[in-house]
């Protein structure tokens, strides 16, 4: 039995999500990604089944990767607005940073192959999301409306805000995205 390369493992990963974003989920095949990879097809089939196993798992990784990122260092004795603020921050900090994996989680979560794969798998990695609204609303900070419309309302105009403004800059406004996170909040404040 071939013991496991983590190299080809991330080779193969990081080939998957350029793919993805250059030519689409479609256009990207399994020959393509182990081209890109510099690895043989062959190696490929060791670590994953087909080509919607290895996007699924490079989908669960990226998503595992921004969830540590998120909420790595968050202090809970802070306020609900404080670690809110500081969430959104860490989330447009990490699109800036890791524009590539952003784009692809996009591509992934806008396909109808995310049904069929790993979302209990994934939701998990947000549960400190949950808990922070949770914790907003029993504080009655936020509206009493359903969790999921509360992040929906406060996060999802933050991505296509930054998404509109890595099309025309290369760095967000610190100004601009104090208005937005303040919009965000009052967006869903009770």
């Amino acid at each position: 039995m071939r013991k496991r390369d983590d190299n080809k493992i991330d080779a193969l990963y990081e080939a998957t999500i350029e793919l993805v974003n250059e030519i689409g989920i479609a256009a990207t095949t399994v020959a393509k990604i182990a081209k890109r990879a510099n690895v043989s097809a062959a190696t490929m089939y060791i670590y994953f089944e087909n080509k919607e196993d290895m996007l699924s798992k490079a989908y669960v990784t990226s998503k595992m990767k921004l969830s540590t990122f998120l909420f790595s260092g968050v202090d809970p004795s802070v306020s609900v607005q404080e670690r809110f603020e500081l969430m959104l921050r860490r989330f447009v900090a990490f699109i800036e940073q890791y524009k590539e994996q952003f784009l692809f989680m996009e591509q992934i979560s806008n396909s109808p192959l995310l049904e069929k794969w790993c979302l209990d798998e994934v939701s998990a990695f947000y549960d400190p999301i949950s808990a922070l609204f949770t914790e907003g609303r029993q504080q009655q900070l936020f509206k009493e409306e359903d969790l999921q419309l509360l992040v929906l309302y406060s996060v999802v105009p933050i991505v296509h805000w930054v998404k509109e403004q890595l099309k025309v800059q290369t760095t967000i406004d610190g100004q601009q995205l104090n208005k937005v996170i303040r919009m965000s909040w009052e967006a869903i404040r009770a």
